[in-house]
C-alpha cells in the first residue's frame, strides 16, 4: 500500500488501514514538508525520525530495507521521495494520492490495481480508477467511480461557525518564525508568530489546534495555522471528524474491490 503524501488526511488514511491490519504501508513524502496539524501527521517523521498519531508509530526510512525492517517490526515507513520513483520498486496493489494538491501531479491509472486520488484534481475512469470526495457537506467520503470530486472552493469548512477566520495565513513572503505552540489556547489580537517583520495575529479566541514548524520558508497567502474555537485542547491530538470520513471512505473503496 503506498500513499503519497504524509500530511493530515493522508495519516488519516495511513491510520484507518493500519488499524485495518492492513500493515505494509510506505508513505512517499516531500524532504521539507509543512503539515499545519502537525501532530496528527506521519510527515513529521521526516525530520523527527518517528511519530505517533493515536498509538500508530511511523518511522523515517532510507532504502528499500529499511522500509522492510519498519513492516517487520510493526510502523509505517515513511521515505522521502517526491518524485516517487519507489513505486517501481515495490509494485504496490494499491496506490492513494492523499496530497490534496487540488491538481494531478502525475498520478495514473497504471501505477497500481487501484489508484484513488483524494479531492479535486482527479478524474475517476480517467487517471485513478476511484475519486473520494474531501469537501464538507452532505457528499464528504462520497466514493466516485465515474467523474471528479467538488471543485476546490478555496473556503476552509466551518468549525464552531468560523470558517476562513479560524485560519492563519502569511502576509507576505520570508521566514516564518513562531510565538506560540500547538495547544496553546489564544485570544483574538495575540500574536501567534511573525514572518519576517509583520505579525501573524489570532482573529478568534480558541485552541491553536495547528502550526506549520517555526523556521520554514513561506509565501503570502500560505495556511501557516489552524484555531479551533471549540476550546478542545484534546482536538490537537486525534484525528478530526472530515479525516476519519474521508479515510474509512479509503478503507471501503479497498474492500470493494478486494471483498469483491
Amino acid at each position: 500500500m503506498v500513499i503519497k503524501g504524509a500530511g493530515e488526511m493522508a495519516s488519516a488514511v495511513a491510520w484507518r488501514i493500519y488499524m485495518s491490519n492492513i500493515r505494509q504501508i510506505l508513505m512517499l513524502e516531500a524532504p521539507a514538508p509543512q503539515a499545519v496539524r502537525r501532530e496528527v501527521s506521519f510527515c513529521e517523521a521526516v525530520l523527527d525520525g518517528s511519530q505517533t498519531v493515536e498509538s500508530v508509530e511511523a518511522c523515517k526510512t532510507d532504502n528499500d530495507k529499511d522500509v522492510r525492517e519498519a513492516w517487520t517490526n510493526g510502523k509505517i515507513a515513511v521515505v522521502v521521495d517526491e518524485h516517487w520513483k519507489m513505486l517501481d520498486r515495490f509494485e504496490p496493489h494499491v496506490v492513494i494520492d492523499a496530497i490534496l494538491a487540488k491538481k494531478n501531479l502525475g498520478t495514473h491509472l497504471d501505477e497500481a490495481s487501484l489508484v484513488i486520488g483524494l479531492g479535486p484534481g482527479f478524474v475517476a475512469g480517467q487517471d485513478v480508477h476511484l475519486v473520494i470526495e474531501t469537501n464538507r457537506g452532505h457528499n464528504l467520503g462520497r466514493i466516485i467511480s465515474s467523474g471528479a470530486a467538488e471543485p476546490n472552493t478555496g473556503i476552509p469548512g466551518a468549525i464552531g461557525g468560523y470558517a476562513e477566520e479560524r485560519v492563519l495565513r502569511a502576509p507576505c513572503d520570508g521566514k516564518f518564525m513562531a510565538r506560540c505552540a500547538i495547544g496553546d489556547q489564544v485570544k483574538k489580537g495575540d500574536t501567534i508568530a511573525t514572518v519576517e517583520a509583520d505579525k501573524v495575529r489570532a482573529t478568534i479566541d480558541g485552541v491553536l489546534r495547528g502550526l506549520i514548524r517555526s523556521s520554514s520558508q513561506v509565501h503570502r497567502g500560505l495556511k501557516l495555522g489552524d484555531i479551533d474555537p471549540r476550546g478542545n485542547v484534546d482536538y490537537c491530538y486525534t484525528i478530526s471528524d472530515k479525516a476519519r470520513a474521508i479515510s474509512g471512505s479509503v478503507l471501503e473503496a479497498i474492500l470493494r474491490v478486494y471483498n469483491s
